[in-house]
């Protein structure tokens, strides 16, 4: 169906739909083309008129007799249970809430409060509606309403705005008289606002819903079910989601997630259509989708095959073409494994099935023993039989297994892996697609991502992708355009489709995305520099998961690309003292107890700190309470302790300095600055004092120092961890130090403004603290 068609057209699925025709009608329908009736034969054969059918099927009526149902149940084969659901609903009737709001998404936005179109005139409503539908049932965050509503920037009143805008959103959705159900609403939340509706209210609600269940059928036997499901869910879509919508919005990460799903689904009813031998009912479907996704080969080749089904040869051989033609010019690539394979089957067609006897199972019914491959893997063990270019037929490419080696000691993190597993959510609509590993340096980022990615690799059948961007590290970051080199080399993409320079970079992440559209694969992104570096190496299908690591907050990627943020502190006393266990044995830390919750204190709880104190204990065979003992000793030299020789790597001043290296000027003097607080923390106005700057200036550095992670910032003050201050104060040189001190006593001796402000920022008198040091 083209936009324009379903722009006018009325919505034919959905929610709202069983509202007007009742559940009798639309079950009986799907039972009568399971069986591959037309509506006279089955009329027919049940002993009902044509016309009586047509108004059962259509909803007219709304209850039909028991003796009717059970006659068209014999005619179509129904068991025991699908017989007893209709003669249930027939009971019941249709619901009776038919005054509620639907909203609908997926085409152009409508809402309707039963069969009644209600407008929604206003811009600002209509962008507000439709993030709120998109969202649900999550909330939407204030950041991403106000992104959506002025997408050039919003204006000072945007909070009030929002508010007016959300109140006059309630007052469209509230149903008109009274109703027994509660009325969809949209409620206030902590970080936003949500939709609050029942999922059948949402037509992409319903859409998953029934998606869903069709994927759980994708290895049972019932082949007819799964394809009910499927038609069902794809007669919810009237163009792609939010059409008339502005840009910003389709642009959304959960508009584009939800044509993703579409476009799933759309292939595994092709697929089962194929199966089914009903080739022709899938073609319409193909035909138009590929429309909206001119360059996605696994549509192109299900077209292909489903046309020479129908016996269109000759058009299946012109969309090859076709497709063949665009991607030369457009990419520059030959067409795909799936699609030579299916231009193949065309050319040499499989000798005829020979026909069934009348004994034998009707044609779209396979007997229940028998099994079929799914349709794509024939395709693919096919073409790997047969090259396209007559050669040798070459070993298949075996999925990409690139995680490095896990950390053999892993404690704690229990929370964070919780948030990570919402990656591998049975809930399409509750599965985000990213997720962010942040934290300072050391602590514990790339071991937490390596090793949820190992223990949940088997959700990710079709492989794991993992590079180390070098975001912070001392060769060069990487360009995402030498990564996405490397990932479709890694997914068996042909030497002349990768981009020999970076201005390919494109053209290869478009590449990129279609090779993982309808796969199921993990990517980590590990030590990543900011967001514009991960962008390009986020793929299209909402199958694949993404973790990304960096010591930067990436922000850009919580508000814009929808990741899920997980901040990494470091460990608590007990589970610190696990993993010095784990590697100075546990038999050593239980004989010395308090001796390793010093270790670990002195360690200031980094996981980096504890291995190469434990793995020193181990080189050196010394107890605990001595290595402890000497590193209390080395005082703010402490971090000359905490090193393996001969590892660079293993060393938490290198850590520390990579962070170090990436601030600028300004913002390096001031973190070097903080290692002079007399006390645990300090505010903006303090550390203004400390550096000679304003408070305008202050806020700033401090908000680039907590951004790489070497500062922390809680409740407005910012303080430094036990090892980041040894780091600081080695860093910085005599004069400067006492200037600094000097700098923060005179501020206390000015006026109350100022003495006040020192006084909020540490226990005790900073002048005797401060004096004393001098």
């Amino acid at each position: 169906m083209s936009d324009t068609a379903s722009a006018t057209a009325d919505p034919q699925g959905g929610p709202g739909h069983e509202d007007e025709r009742g559940t009798v009608g639309p079950r009986i329908q799907s039972f009568r083309r399971r069986a591959g009736l037309s509506q006279e034969a089955a009329a027919s054969r049940a002993g009902i008129s044509t016309r009586a059918l047509r108004d059962i099927e259509r909803g007219r009526a709304r209850r039909p007799r028991v003796h009717t149902l059970r006659s068209l149940a014999g005619t179509l084969g129904l068991s025991d249970d699908e017989l007893a659901g209709l003669l249930a609903d027939a009971r019941t009737g249709p619901p009776r809430d038919t005054g509620l709001p639907s909203l609908l998404i997926l085409g152009p936005l409508v809402l309707r409060r039963g069969r009644t179109p209600v407008p929604v005139a206003g811009p600002m409503q209509r962008r507000l509606l439709g993030l709120l539908a998109l969202k649900h049932p999550e909330p939407a965050t204030q950041q991403e309403i106000t992104d959506i509503l002025w997408p050039s920037g919003p204006p000072r009143s945007h909070p009030s705005l929002i508010h007016t805008y959300v109140t006059q959103t309630r007052r469209l959705l509230g149903p008109c008289g009274p109703r027994s159900a509660r009325p969809p609403t949209v409620v206030r939340t902590p970080t936003g606002y949500r939709l609050e509706a029942s999922r059948n209210r949402v037509d992409l609600g319903h859409f998953d819903e029934l998606l869903a269940r069709a994927e759980r059928l994708y290895d049972a036997s019932d082949l007819e079910a799964r394809y009910a499901s499927l038609t069902e869910a794809l007669r919810c879509w009237r163009g792609p989601v939010l059409a008339d919508a502005d840009p910003v919005l389709r642009r959304h990460p959960a508009a584009v997630a939800a044509d993703e799903r579409r476009v799933r689904a759309a292939l595994l009813h092709a697929d089962t259509a194929l199966l089914l031998r009903r080739s022709g009912e899938a073609v319409p479907l193909l035909a138009d989708l590929v429309n909206t996704e001119p360059l996605h080969e696994g549509l192109h080749a299900r077209l292909i095959l489903a046309l020479a089904g129908s016996g269109e040869q000759a058009a299946a051989l012109q969309v090859f073409t076709h497709l063949r033609d665009r991607l030369d010019e457009e990419l520059g690539i030959e067409p795909g494994t799936e699609i030579r394979v299916a231009h193949l089957r065309v050319l040499r067609p499989r000798q005829p099935v020979p026909r069934r006897t009348a004994h034998e199972a009707p044609a779209h019914r396979e007997p229940a023993h028998r099994t079929e491959s799914h349709p794509t893997e024939s395709h693919l063990t096919e073409i790997r039989r047969t090259p396209a270019d007559g050669t040798a037929p070459a070993g298949p490419t075996p999925p990409p297994a690139q995680l490095p080696l896990g950390a053999r000691s892993f404690v704690g993190r229990r929370p964070q892996m919780r948030v990570l597993d919402t990656l591998v959510a049975s809930d399409p609509a509750r599965r985000p697609h990213i997720a962010v590993v942040v934290g300072a340096p050391g602590v514990g980022k790339t071991a937490l991502a390596t090793h949820w990615a190992h223990a949940r690799r088997d959700y990710f059948p079709d492989g794991q992708l993992y590079v180390d961007l070098r975001g912070h590290s001392r060769p060069p970051a990487l360009r995402p355009g030498d990564v996405l080199t490397q990932f479709l080399r890694a997914l068996g993409a042909p030497p002349h489709a990768l981009p020999a320079h970076s201005p390919g970079e494109d053209e290869a992440a478009a590449l990129y995305r279609t090779l993982l559209a309808g796969k199921r694969l993990l990517i980590v992104l590990d030590n990543a520099r900011d967001a514009e570096q991960v962008r390009p190496l986020l793929p299209g299908a909402r199958g694949c998961a993404v973790v990304v690591t960096s010591r930067s907050r990436l922000a850009g990627l919580v508000s814009s690309d929808g990741a899920r943020r997980i901040a990494l502190d470091v460990l608590d006393p007990d589970e610190g003292r696990r993993l010095l266990g784990s590697i100075a044995g546990s038999c050593n830390v239980a004989a010395e107890e308090a001796a390793a919750r010093r270790l670990v204190e002195l360690c200031g709880g980094l996981p980096l700190a504890i291995r190469i104190a434990g793995a020193n204990l181990v080189a050196r065979n010394a107890n605990i309470a001595a290595h402890c003992a000497e590193l209390a000793g080395a005082g703010d030299g402490i971090l000359d302790r905490l090193r393996i020789e001969g590892d660079r790597r293993s060393a938490v001043r290198s850590a520390f300095e990579l962070s170090y290296r990436t601030l600028p000027d300004e913002a390096r003097r001031m973190f070097r600055l903080l290692g002079q607080l007399p006390g645990p923390d300090l505010t903006v106005d303090a550390a203004a004092a400390l550096a000679g700057t304003t408070p305008a200036d202050s806020a700033a550095l401090l908000a680039l120092i907590a951004d790489a992670h070497l500062v922390r910032e809680r409740a407005g003050r910012f303080g430094l961890d036990v090892l980041l201050r040894s780091y600081a104060r080695e860093l910085i040189g005599t004069d400067e130090a006492h200037t600094a001190r000097r700098r923060l006593m005179l501020s206390r001796a000015q006026g109350p403004a100022r003495r006040d402000s020192g006084q909020a920022n540490c226990p005790g008198s900073h002048a005797s603290s401060a004096g004393s040091r001098a």
